[in-house]
């Protein structure tokens, strides 16, 4: 197994950026062009998810089949026109098609990753979906023991959480960095609606950071979703809590492709030609 970008050299640049004073940003890419573009406008991390294909069809983020084997067949077309930046995959750890958590990862990293996140994350179901599949061992025990063995392996590893609980548990994991998610993103033609305002979400964020910091006060500490759509909003999060960084999926790759096209043709529509009698 050789990783691509060695966890060591993922997080000197990381720490690097953090003691410039600069955001860590990791921008979730479906597609070689948008891996490209955000690659070429710094993008510390390049993230996949599988969601990802659903807005690229123009839809609401949404699951679209087997999740890791969708994951794993997109690597080939980001990792072409990827020179640098390490591609971190979203891996859906409660996959019951391989219980095998090395060998899954190993999958996954032969393919090119450099790195994984817990996506599809059972953090994101609440009640009764999510005791059921922690109460026969795996749920949130699954993500926990993919970061512990992705630990052993010297992957690098990002875990998303929705908790301070999760938060202090994926820390003591050793998780390399926790993302504060605070729910799907608004914005756009087909944004999340009913969202937390922007101060409840820095207030969600902060205590989520305070718990991992908890267990690790070096933990790399970033933020996702909700409110949080545009580099206006960020920085007001950043203002507003300890995060160092920021993870857009909805705001990279659908809202901003959205705009541009919208736009573009508007102003091709616009543009008056000779009247020509039919």
């Amino acid at each position: 197994m050789k990783i691509k970008i060695t966890r060591s050299q993922i997080l000197s640049r990381i720490r690097e950026n953090i003691n410039e004073g600069k955001p860590i940003i990791g921008a979730g890419c479906s597609a070689g062009i948008i891996a490209k573009c955000a690659e070429m406008g710094g993008a510390d991390l390049i993230v996949v998810y599988s969601t990802g294909k659903s807005r690229l069809m123009g839809l609401p983020t949404s699951r679209l089949g087997n999740s890791n084997a969708v994951t794993l067949g997109m690597c080939q077309e980001l990792s072409n026109v990827i020179t640098n930046t390490p591609i971190i995959a979203g891996v859906e750890a409660d996959d019951p098609t391989i219980l095998d958590i090395e060998l899954m990862l190993d999958q996954f990293v032969r393919v090119g990753y450099s790195g994984i996140i817990n996506f599809p994350t059972i953090c994101s179901y609440e009640g009764r979906y999510r005791d059921t599949r922690d109460g026969i061992g795996m749920g949130f025990f699954r993500e926990l023991e993919m970061v512990k063995i992705a630990r052993a392996m010297d992957i690098f590893t990002i875990a998303y959480v929705f908790l301070p609980d999760d938060a202090k548990a994926m820390a003591k994991m050793g998780v390399d960095c926790v993302c504060a998610h605070v729910g799907g993103t608004k914005g756009g033609l087909v944004g999340f609606k009913n969202i937390l305002s922007l101060d409840e979400a820095a207030k969600k964020t902060q205590s989520i950071v305070e718990a991992a910091q908890s267990v690790n006060p070096d933990i790399i500490c970033l933020s996702h979703g909700g409110p949080i759509e545009t580099p206006e909003e960020t920085k007001y999060i950043y203002e507003h809590t300890d995060v160092v960084g920021y993870i857009g999926a909805s705001s990279i790759e659908r809202i901003p492709v959205e705009k541009a096209i919208i736009e573009t043709v508007s102003q091709f529509k616009n543009i008056s030609v000779k009247k020509h009698r039919s």
